[in-house]
């Protein structure tokens, strides 16, 4: 039986609250704990949501309007090109439609090598191109090899290919890293939401909130330097988020740099068919140049006795598109990205003062009238620092220093590895987002590659090429190279992996007709 004393308990029965006169049974104190958990947490979650929100509305802005930029792009093409190339284009529609949902798969995340694709996509164009004004000859495969060899010396689309590989490396990687960064804060910050309290703030949060209005002093608010300490505790595996937070949205402030002048995203990306129609237009100028030189390098090929004449020079339109101007509506976005990142680069260490200013209705100042977690009175303890380490002596919470949490361990690493990836595009090379979160929930413009256009886009490149993997490997016959597996053959280290995989693309790059 609990002791009373003219209808007040003595408080022998607590387990959080101070022990002395209480109103407040033991059923009472744990139904008490529970609720000041329940409203921290949602508390927490709704400050979450917020930035959550807030990121959400930056992605899916960039990403329509990236998106936008290159669909307008094909669009030009599609309008420009059958008048003025005529059947120059019509007949390598679809070329250029693959390289623009190739472009599209690029920025969208897949595991594509852009340099390289676009080098398929010139050497493609070549072959069928220089067939199409020659259809009168016969131009076996081995004659088109070596009219690939000397394509490099020979600049059939004079300067479009260098510069169009150049600015849209640099463009695509930005924007899509830009895109990505923002997908991968939101994930985090998602994740670290879900983040549980633990038993040990549970306790100091009802102490701070609730153990008042127990010992029959409901109106007195607490300390603001007592509230401090309780969630600096509480919170102190969320504070160790702030220096790769700061990080990486200092990096995706800064690739924003790269979205302006000649070689930015918008230029680069809206202006794709500018470069085609100057490769164009540049072999037409030179097709009798270009032709003297193939002979010259690869012999005077047979003519086809079925086929039809010597195509008469007619004359094909030129085209110049005219740039389109800066619609303005990217340097707004920049604008507003800019500031809400900056207004956010301090969420997790700001995030117990926010909390305790606004959900906790706190005294307005430390005085003699405050609650201090023992009764009414000024509250002496000096306020901890920020993080996990910093939380040794807390005097309210008591955590263990040596047992972070290890969600948000992995949420911080996701922030270095983004952050790298952003500071490895604004330098201008080419990163790849496959591994860009622990589960592939970050995945910046939305989904990624989707499976079923990541898997038509393999296929494809798998049944066009010529030359089979194995072919390119010595030592190694195709069914030697079907029948081995990953657990009998021996595997080189991780780290040569990249470098064995590039090396193996560039001996049996395929080609597709």
């Amino acid at each position: 039986m609990v002791p009373m004393t003219k209808g007040r308990l003595l408080g022998e029965h607590l387990r959080i609250c101070p022990q002395g006169y209480t109103c407040c049974t033991s059923e009472m104190e744990e139904n008490l704990a529970n609720r000041s958990r329940a409203e921290l947490e949602t508390a927490l979650r709704d400050s979450s949501r917020a930035l959550q929100a807030m990121l959400a509305t930056q992605l899916r802005s960039f990403d329509d309007h990236f998106q936008q930029l290159l669909n307008d792009s094909e669009r030009a093409l599609q309008d420009a090109f059958p008048g003025a190339f005529g059947e120059l284009y019509a007949q390598n529609a679809r070329a250029f439609r693959d390289l623009f949902s190739e472009l599209r798969l690029y920025y969208r995340g897949a595991n594509l090598h852009l340099e390289e694709t676009l080098a398929e996509f010139w050497a493609r164009l070549l072959e069928r191109l220089f067939k199409q004004l020659h259809p009168q000859l016969l131009l076996p495969d081995d004659y088109l090899d070596c009219l690939g060899k000397q394509a490099e010396a020979l600049r059939p689309f004079g300067e479009a290919p260098r510069e169009l590989r150049l600015r849209a490396t640099r463009a695509f990687v930005a924007a899509r890293s830009f895109v990505q960064g923002l997908g991968v804060a939101g994930d985090v910050v998602r994740k670290v939401a879900q983040v549980p309290l633990g038993p040990e703030c549970s306790r100091a949060v009802m102490k701070l909130v609730y153990c008042a209005h127990c010992l029959g002093v409901p109106g007195a608010r607490p300390c603001p330097d007592y509230c401090r300490n309780v969630l600096k505790g509480c919170l102190a595996n969320q504070a160790d988020l702030d220096a790769e937070w700061r990080n990486l949205l200092d990096s995706m402030v800064l690739i924003t740099d790269k979205f302006w002048g000649a070689s930015g995203v918008e230029s680069v990306i809206g202006g794709v068919h500018t470069w085609l129609a100057e490769a164009i237009n540049s072999l037409q100028d030179n097709r009798d140049t270009l032709t003297a030189k193939v002979i010259q390098g690869c012999g005077n090929p047979k003519v086809d006795p079925q086929g039809p004449g010597p195509e008469e020079k007619q004359h094909r339109g030129k085209l110049t598109p005219r740039e389109r101007p800066p619609s303005g509506t990217l340097e707004k976005l920049v604008s507003e990205a800019k500031a809400q990142l900056r207004d956010v680069q301090e969420f997790w260490i700001s995030l117990p003062g926010t909390l305790c200013s606004e959900k906790m209705a706190l005294s307005t100042a430390s005085d003699d009238r405050c609650w201090n977690g023992m009764a009414r009175g000024r509250y002496l303890p000096e306020v901890m620092g920020d993080g996990l380490a910093n939380q040794i002596n807390n005097p309210e919470v008591e955590v263990d220093i040596t047992k972070p949490d290890m969600t948000i361990r992995q949420q911080i690493m996701q922030l270095k590895i983004m952050t790298n990836r952003l500071r490895s595009a604004y330098n201008g090379n080419d990163v790849d987002f496959q591994d860009a979160s622990d589960d592939g929930s970050g995945s910046g413009s939305g989904d990624g590659c989707p499976d079923d256009l990541c898997s038509q886009k393999n296929s494809r490149k798998s049944s066009s090429s010529r030359t089979p993997l194995t072919h390119a490997l010595p030592g190694l016959s195709e069914q030697e190279g079907q029948k081995t597996s990953a657990a009998s053959y021996p595997q080189p280290p991780s780290f040569l992996l990249p470098l064995l995989l590039a090396l193996a693309l560039t001996v049996a790059r395929p080609r597709w007709r």
